[in-house]
């Protein structure tokens, strides 16, 4: 399915536009969750956005997680960026310049798209990374400072190598789920029984 600046809006609920922040908070580095905060269980997903597996797990498994277990209120999903090479960490940062609210959808875009801008022989990776950011509603001013912001790409990696030291992640996805994790891609059938009943 091709990606239109449509598409993803349409995956905004319409009370989250516009998302405005105050100006003295720095938004890039707000949490990045799904769900109802009182959910039951919390699932933490490490990802890295160059990852076939993580996107497997995003377009074949994610979505009925989405409708049976986050919509319902039994499941808050929060994501942690997990880059395995630059291309991944550009796109995180480009990720986290967008409102918090057009995240999720922006990594579902991505995720659909890796071939295109993640692994496209010939292709420069920002320039087509730059497309579906247009589509997303950034600017090109916006984009040039997500892709140079060394403290956002410092603070990205700061942050993968404490979730490296306190859970010992070794591949992506992997899931941290009361305390405990699991790795792989997984139907949803088996990630269903890895959230207590």
């Amino acid at each position: 399915m091709p990606v239109t600046r449509r598409l993803l809006l349409s995956l905004v609920p319409a009370a989250a536009l516009p998302a405005v922040a105050r100006a003295d908070v720095d938004m890039t580095r707000a949490e990045r969750s799904i769900g109802k905060p009182d959910a039951k269980t919390t699932v933490n997903e490490y990802f890295s956005l160059t990852c076939t597996h993580c996107a497997a797990f995003a377009q074949g498994t994610m979505p009925e997680v989405k409708t049976k277990l986050i919509d319902t209120g039994i499941v808050r999903w929060v994501y942690h960026d997990y880059p395995l090479d630059q291309v991944a960490l550009t796109a995180s940062m480009v990720a986290r310049y967008l409102p918090v609210d057009r995240y999720d959808p922006f990594i579902d875009a991505l995720f659909a798209t890796q071939d295109r801008w993640a692994f496209a022989r010939g292709a420069n990776p920002n320039d087509e990374l730059w497309k579906t950011a247009a589509l997303a509603g950034m600017s090109r001013q916006t984009f040039d400072k997500a892709v140079s912001d060394t403290g956002l790409r410092n603070w990205i990696l700061k942050q993968q190598q404490a979730d490296q030291d306190k859970w010992k992640i070794d591949s992506t996805p992997s899931f941290v789920i009361d305390n405990q994790k699991y790795a792989g891609e997984m139907s949803y059938e088996v990630f269903r029984k890895l959230i207590p009943t």
